[in-house]
């Protein structure tokens, strides 16, 4: 049964930039059994993390709903917790420390009353990975390294890429379509990679086929992953790229994380002093409206993280 609890609930970005701080908690708790609270979405993530002795799935009731309310509250007072992780800090997992009876288990995060208060007044102003390390350093937890994503992988094969391809992710999130680039410069974009003898590769979800599809009928030579790739798909296909180019959106993450030289491309929709990629080899470009910018200015960019692929 485990004793200490990991509470990340999502989205796909925040939940990879965890990962750095779930091996931080495993190493720290090496005699411990070690369980995540997630979504449904993201509990196979955890399990091939292999930082974890169970994963729990939060089927996060609503608050109306007693009877399933209750029934979380049992499934954690089994574990016999002495230490939870709170890193999704939200007003749903605070009412899960409040669920709680007491005496409570030691937790870090910011609900009122916790042992362990992650309570700098800079804490709303800090990138992800950093506030979960400063958060897991005022627990005693440290250090935490850069996320890792060496254990995602699949057999890629099965695409028939060839050896020079670059990864496109013109997607996001449907409700915020201020955070993409259009279309049309992607499709711009897979020409001027043709030219330079690199095939362009889309990725995304079943659910972005619209934006996919534009930019395979202005551009019929790109090939289109739509829909057919997992997670660990995706970050298979990064380690081989010579580089990506996306919007602010879940994949990039990934790309980054596993060192694929990655583009990034930022409107005013979001910060990315606070949620931009990490990796190894990253550029942001960031403008008011991404309508406004420029293929010359992402052909720049790329120049600046993938030199020796794309050239001045």
């Amino acid at each position: 049964m485990a004793n200490v609890l990991v509470i990340k609930h999502g989205a796909l970005g925040d939940f990879v930039m965890a990962t750095g701080a779930f091996a931080a908690i495993r190493a720290h708790h090496a005699g411990d059994r070690v369980a995540l609270l997630t979504t449904t979405a993201f509990a196979d993530l955890g399990r091939s993390s292999n930082l974890f002795d169970e994963v729990l799935v939060d089927e996060r009731p609503g608050f109306w709903q007693l009877g399933r309310v209750l029934a979380l509250r049992r499934q954690l007072v089994a574990l016999g917790l002495k230490r939870v992780y709170d890193l999704q800090t939200s007003d749903r997992t605070g009412m899960y420390f409040r669920l709680l009876p007491s005496p409570k288990p030691t937790w870090s995060g910011i609900v009122r009353g916790c042992s362990h208060p992650h309570a700098t007044p800079h804490r709303g102003r800090l990138h992800t990975i950093d506030r979960l390390a400063e958060q897991l350093a005022l627990a005693g937890v440290g250090p935490t390294p850069a996320p890792d994503l060496g254990w995602l992988t699949a057999d890629v094969t099965r695409f028939g890429l060839p050896a020079r391809y670059a990864l496109l992710v013109p997607g996001g999130a449907p409700h915020r379509p201020a955070k993409r680039w259009p279309a049309y410069r992607y499709a711009e974009l897979a020409a001027m990679l043709l030219e330079r003898a690199i095939a362009p590769v889309l990725i995304g979800t079943r659910s972005e086929h619209e934006v996919l599809d534009e930019i395979r009928r202005r551009e019929s030579r790109v090939r289109d992953l739509g829909g057919q790739t997992s997670l660990a798909d995706i970050a298979a296909l990064a380690r081989g790229a010579v580089f990506g180019v996306g919007n602010d959106t879940g994949p990039m993450h990934i790309l980054a994380i596993t060192g694929c030289p990655s583009v990034v491309l930022f409107s005013a929709e979001s910060n990315p002093t606070r949620t931009a990629p990490r990796g190894p080899s990253v550029t942001i470009r960031q403008v008011e409206d991404l309508a406004t910018l420029p293929l010359a200015a992402v052909n720049a960019a790329i120049a600046e993280v993938a030199q020796s692929a794309w050239g001045p």
